[in-house]
C-alpha cells in the first residue's frame, strides 16, 4: 500500500504538470472503488483550474478555483501517471483527468480500494479528515508532542505511532525502520518510555520519512510514480523485511513478530 513517502513522491512527481492546468474533461471508465466516484465528477472538474496539489495524510488535495477540492487517495495499489493525451488507457485504468497541456492525469487501481472525493469549502472538515492528528514532517510534531500522547498509555509504542490520530502516514515499513534507529522494541508499552527517548523516536520517525521521500518511496509490490519510476528506499531498509538476516548494527539475527496484526521487524539486541 502506498504509505505517506510514495504519496509525497506522487505528488511532487506529478504536480509539474498539473499545478496551473485547466482541465478540458474527464474519462470515467469505472466507478466502482472503495467509494463510488461522484457522479457529477466530469461536470464539476471540467473547464476548472487546478491551482495547487497538496497533500493531507496519505491523500492528494488537488485545489481547484471556486474554492473546491478533488480529494484523491490511491487505496492499496492506485497510482497516478502522467501521459499525453492520446495515450491508449490500459487495465484497471478508471479514470482519466484530460488537461489543456496536451496531457492526461491517469488514475490506475487494480484492486480499486482508492477513491476520489468531490469537497466544497473547507477540506480540513471532511470526516476523513477532520480527526487526522499531525504530519510528522510538521513542527508540531516532536518530542514533547509524542510524550503526551504516550503518558499512561499501555498499548504499544508501534501501533500507537500508527495510529492516524496520533500522527499520520507512520506505516508498517516506516514505523519498524523509525524504532530500530531509535532503539525502542516495538512492543514495548507507550507510557513506560522515557521522554528522552520519545524524543529520539520523533527525530527517527521525521528522519526515516525524509529518507524515503528522497530516494522515492519504498518499492514492495507495484508502487511507481509520475512516469512509472520506482522507489528506491526498500534497498536501505534495516530491519523490515530481515527476519533471520544479521542486524546491520550487531550482527544479531533480526526477528519477526506479529503486533496489532502487522508484520513487525525488530533486532532483540539493538532495541529494547
Amino acid at each position: 500500500m502506498p504509505e505517506l513517502p510514495e504519496v509525497e513522491t506522487t505528488r511532487r512527481g506529478i504536480e509539474p504538470y498539473v499545478a496551473s492546468a485547466r482541465v478540458e474533461g474527464v474519462v470515467v471508465r469505472e466507478r466502482r472503488l472503495r467509494w463510488p466516484v461522484p457522479a457529477r465528477l466530469k461536470a464539476n472538474l471540467t473547464g476548472r483550474r487546478i491551482e495547487a496539489l497538496d497533500r493531507r495524510a496519505k491523500y492528494l488535495l488537488f485545489r481547484l478555483d471556486g474554492d473546491r477540492t478533488m480529494m484523491l487517495h490511491l487505496g492499496m495499489s492506485g497510482s497516478l501517471r502522467i501521459a499525453p493525451a492520446a495515450a491508449l488507457p490500459g487495465n484497471h485504468d478508471h479514470v482519466d483527468i484530460l488537461l489543456d497541456t496536451g496531457r492526461v492525469l491517469r488514475f490506475n487501481d487494480p484492486r480499486r480500494f482508492g477513491s476520489i472525493h468531490w469537497i466544497r469549502g473547507d477540506v480540513r472538515r471532511h470526516p476523513l479528515l477532520a480527526g487526522l492528528g499531525p504530519e510528522p514532517l510538521d513542527p508540531g510534531f516532536d518530542g514533547a508532542y509524542l510524550a503526551g500522547t504516550c503518558a499512561g498509555r499501555r498499548i504499544a509504542i508501534k501501533p500507537h505511532i500508527m495510529n492516524g490520530r496520533v500522527v499520520v502516514g507512520v506505516g508498517n515499513i516506516y514505523a519498524s525502520e523509525a524504532l530500530f534507529r531509535a532503539g525502542i522494541r516495538p512492543s514495548r508499552a507507550a507510557g513506560r518510555i522515557s521522554a528522552v527517548r520519545l524524543a529520539g523516536l520523533a527525530e527517527a520517525i521525521r528522519e526515516v520519512l525524509a529518507d524515503a521521500i528522497r530516494q522515492g518511496g519504498t518499492t514492495l509490490r507495484d508502487f511507481a510514480w509520475g512516469e512509472n519510476q520506482p522507489g528506491y528506499f526498500s534497498q536501505a531498509l534495516a530491519v523490515y523485511g530481515r527476519a533471520g538476516e544479521p542486524c546491520l548494527r550487531c550482527g544479531e539475527p533480526v526477528k519477526s513478530r506479529v503486533l496489532g496484526q502487522r508484520a513487525t521487524y525488530f533486532c532483540p539486541r539493538c532495541q529494547r
